[in-house]
């Protein structure tokens, strides 16, 4: 009897995988979410608030030359969205990354990687909604205190729509995905017969070097293509659909991002660089002066598009930390497939009105959240590619799409620069935080309880059985660190 229940897999857990979800007849996980929708949360994550600000900073960084800066970050997206996609496939987790690192590195790297993206999203999202508060208050005026009222409303909205379920949140997406699309494609077409070849000129006013710089601005309009991640066990078929999506997703995001930057450059010019609206200008030239109104719109769909992505997959994580003793266990709640995690959901989102708070008794602009936020997640990348190279079949398509992401994240951890600080005290804390945990008198480690690695517990206790509670038989060879179980 006993060894039958130390041969079963914890509740949720996939003996297979040792991921939080498991597939079924058909390949079906237990998820909800369809391919359409789970393409809206991708094309959501990506296709941001970068639109709202960031072509205009990169276009006063390089000029023209800034195209090729958003052309470059499109062309290094591909891989690494294709490797965040396979590994979502392959180990379909509420953990995402952070189980992709405990995985391939252990439980420690886990739970610093499950930190910095769940820590990440505050001040990300406050950010997000701060730019989406500056365009209302443009169009409505108020100043200040306009975008405080519509960054604090936007934010209840986001937790409100999560709180009701992941359904009702993909359904939501969706909607929105299709609005914010179709609205961006009607406002490049309007404003493209008012472009000028002759506002390419000259074309890298402050030398090619400037591009480097630009890129490293950008970097907040391609955040996200790890974000999915956490979502994949809520997928109905993820082995198939999270592939297909990523790949829809990564066109449509490129496509457009190309669109906006060239219509912003072309047609308005040098005054593009100078433009606190650069979306709101561009529109004003194909509609005229009545869409400002329809700026802030879309301002709004481009920032709950982000925010619902990021709060649907840090809830996700929050939980699956608290499962596996990474954060505490009260979170643990909703990390298995088709459970709304409403702990997680009100501990991020209370920390994200904090930050707002801060912002708002500082006076401080959403600049340095930005580069907080970029900083945290250009470290989960790096150690989410790494894992990849170890976790994926060597010399399959996804094993190769991570080899070429790891010299992308290598550029773009050398552009992050001083950004790195915030993820360095994150993963301080982290370390800090389970070395408390495994002091005398805590009542688990982390990685020992729960779904996900839930067969830490067992192994410490009856090493003789490890080999099958992983989903190996007793007395085989275990399998070396870079080849797991096919």
């Amino acid at each position: 009897m006993e060894d039958t229940e130390l041969n079963a897999s914890p509740p949720g857990v996939d003996a297979e995988t040792g991921t939080g979800a498991s597939t079924g007849a058909g390949g079906e996980s237990g998820g909800r979410l369809t391919l359409g929708q789970g393409t809206a949360m991708y094309v959501g994550a990506v296709l941001g608030t970068g639109v709202i600000a960031l072509p205009a900073l990169a276009a006063r960084a390089a000029g023209p030359a800034s195209l090729l800066a958003w052309a470059l970050l499109v062309v290094m997206s591909v891989p690494l969205a294709g490797t965040f996609a396979a590994l979502g496939a392959r180990h379909p987790d509420a953990g995402g990354v952070s189980t992709y690192a405990r995985l391939a590195f252990g439980p420690r790297a886990a739970t610093v990687v499950g930190w910095c993206f769940y820590f990440a999203v505050p001040p990300g999202a406050a950010a997000a909604a701060l730019f989406g508060g500056s365009y209302v208050a443009e169009a409505a005026g108020g100043g200040r205190t306009t975008v405080l009222i519509t960054a604090s409303l936007l934010m209840a909205v986001v937790t409100g729509a999560n709180a009701v379920g992941l359904q009702a949140s993909g359904r939501l997406q969706f909607a929105l995905a299709g609005l914010l699309v179709t609205l961006l494609l009607v406002s490049v077409a309007l404003s493209l017969p008012h472009a000028r070849t002759g506002n390419l000129t000259p074309f890298a006013p402050h030398g090619w070097t400037a591009i480097g710089p630009a890129a490293a601005l950008l970097v907040w309009s391609f955040a996200g293509w790890e974000a999915i991640t956490h979502l994949a066990a809520e997928f109905r078929r993820p082995e198939r659909d999270l592939p297909r999506a990523t790949g829809a997703a990564v066109a449509v995001v490129g496509v457009l991002y190309l669109l906006l930057a060239f219509a912003i450059i072309t047609v308005l010019g040098p005054r593009a660089a100078d433009s606190a609206a650069p979306l709101g200008d561009l529109m004003a030239r194909g509609l005229g002066g009545g869409a400002r109104w329809l700026a802030a719109g879309a301002a709004l769909l481009l920032t709950l598009g982000a925010m619902n992505a990021y709060y649907a997959g840090a809830a996700k994580l929050g939980s699956a930390l608290g499962r596996d003793g990474g954060l505490p266990a009260w979170l643990g709640r909703g990390s298995v497939a088709g459970e709304v995690p409403r702990r997680s959901l009100a501990a991020n989102s209370a920390l994200s009105f904090g930050a707002l708070a801060v912002v708002g008794a500082t006076g401080l602009g959403p600049r340095p959240l930005v580069l907080l936020t970029t900083g945290s997640f250009v470290a989960v990348y790096a150690i989410g590619v790494a894992a990849a190279l170890r976790l994926l079949p060597r010399r399959s398509l996804g094993w190769y799409a991570a080899a070429v992401a790891l010299a992308a994240v290598a550029a773009l951890l050398l552009m992050s620069g001083r950004y790195l600080l915030w993820p360095l005290v994150v993963t301080g804390a982290a370390l800090l935080y389970l070395r408390r945990r495994r002091r005398p008198g805590s009542r688990r480690e982390p990685g020992t309880h729960g779904t996900g690695s839930g067969f830490t517990r067992v192994t410490h206790r009856f090493p003789m059985i490890a080999g099958r509670v992983r989903g190996v038989r007793t007395g085989a060879r275990p399998a070396p660190p870079g080849r797991l179980r096919r």
